[in-house]
């Protein structure tokens, strides 16, 4: 049964994914560069720290993230949100400074620990875009996010801090962006 839900986990990365890159080409959403770059760090950081903990087959949804976290961010270099501001610019050394310690230590639980510090950190500017132009992001990508580290917990092998504090962390940050993104009123071209 775990191996079933890491497949579907997988499938919705590639799902929720896939539209989100259609979007960018369509200029309808502008991935935060930022944010996108430093994902991918993390992404990698965690998938290698699931798999040192014995995540098994439940690794395999970070994977299939991952790979399309870097995708994002190579396409969010020409098409994605040019406006970055002294602050995200804040926010992107604080999440670059937190690799340190990583890099110091050899404990996957502590890379994890880390990692999903720096990847709470590297999303504010993408929620801060978000806020201030909710046009710029899709709810699908989130939605699906949601549902997506659901199952990812429900298909590791071995349950720790290791393997289960990033889906933890990205249930409640992708559940937030969602509910931005619902509730939030297109801004007008006139008041943009």
């Amino acid at each position: 049964m775990k191996e079933t839900f890491a497949v579907i986990a997988a499938i919705l990365a590639i799902g929720g994914n896939i539209p989100y890159i259609v979007d960018i080409f369509k200029g309808r959403v502008q991935p935060h560069a930022y944010t996108w770059f430093v994902w991918t760090l993390v992404t990698a950081i965690v998938f290698f720290g699931q798999v040192a903990k014995g995540a098994g087959i439940g690794a395999l949804p970070t994977a299939a993230s991952g790979f399309f976290t870097l995708l994002i961010f190579l396409l969010s270099l020409k098409n994605g949100f040019k406006h970055a501001t002294k602050i995200d610019t804040v926010f992107l050394v604080l999440a670059l400074a937190g690799i340190i310690p990583w890099l110091i230590t050899n404990d996957p639980t502590v890379s994890v620990v880390i990692a999903v510090a720096i990847d709470l950190t590297a999303f504010l500017p993408t929620l801060r875009k978000t806020w201030l132009k909710p046009s710029t992001e899709s709810p699908l990508l989130y939605g699906s996010n949601v549902l997506r580290h659901i199952l990812a917990l429900l298909s590791m092998q071995t349950y720790n801090l290791a393997t289960t504090l990033h889906s933890i962390a990205m249930l409640i940050t992708n559940t937030a962006m969602t509910i931005l993104l619902v509730t939030s009123k297109p801004v007008k071209e006139s008041d943009a």
